[in-house]
């Protein structure tokens, strides 16, 4: 697995909000176009770990990008739309929560940055990713960014993208599953969801077992329940 160097900066070095800089400088270079990648679903005890990479359109970027994490879910919403209709192309990708219990939730998060990156209409000549390692596997060069949906729009894109993805899959499982609550904290480990649980058992395929609570110094990995959410099983 390759990582970056450290790139890391002063807090107090960080933008109000993520701009285009770093594209525009690869740009000047000739690398054209770039793409920015992000994920979300590291944290959640249940669900698939979601990637996206947007190539934006450097004439047509939408107003208001910013790490998903700092944006309601209302202005994520709005802003995932302008990004599907004023990007150059946007990809989505995921990986189960069978295959992150099979290696681990850092490499199945790059694993769905690279599927993603694939999964462009265009290719691109450079990526940006955020955190501190570069998927492996890109058929580009690519940049690891440290708080890179906090500097790049390009990243913010991306972040805002795989977020409301990942929110959208999990409140459809909510939906066939409302006794979990998928619907309000999609996966994270709630108080309603840690007592669902308790009470339920873990699902087959949705809740990834490698994860506290499920996995017990006793007996390893709790037994699941015989209930699946079908579009999570591959």
């Amino acid at each position: 697995m390759a990582s970056s160097q450290s790139d890391s900066p002063p807090l107090f070095d960080l933008p109000v909000r993520p701009d285009f800089t770093l594209e525009a400088g690869i740009m000047r270079d000739g690398l054209a176009p770039v793409a920015g990648l992000d994920e979300a679903g590291r944290g959640p005890l249940a669900g698939p770990v979601v990637a996206a990479a947007v190539v934006l359109d450097p004439d047509r970027i939408p107003n208001g990008l910013d790490d998903s994490k700092r944006l309601t879910a209302e202005a994520r919403e709005a802003l995932v739309q302008e990004i599907f209709s004023a990007s150059i192309a946007v990809s989505v990708a995921s990986v189960c929560a069978s295959s992150i219990d099979e290696s681990n939730i850092l490499r199945a998060s790059l694993e769905a940055m690279r599927r993603a990156l694939d999964g462009l209409c265009v290719q691109p000549a450079y990526a940006l990713a955020d955190g501190r390692d570069i998927p492996p596997g890109l058929p580009c060069p690519c940049r690891a960014v440290v708080k890179g949906d906090q500097r790049s729009q390009s990243i913010a894109a991306a972040s805002i993208v795989a977020k409301v993805m990942r929110d959208r899959m999990m409140v459809r499982t909510g939906m066939l599953m409302p006794h979990y609550g998928f619907h309000s904290h999609v996966g994270y480990a709630t108080e309603r969801h840690r007592e669902a649980i308790t009470a339920y058992g873990p699902v087959t395929r949705l809740h990834r077992m490698s994860f506290s609570p499920f996995k017990t110094p006793e007996d390893g990995i709790a037994a699941p329940a015989e209930e699946a959410a079908e579009f999570f099983a591959t």
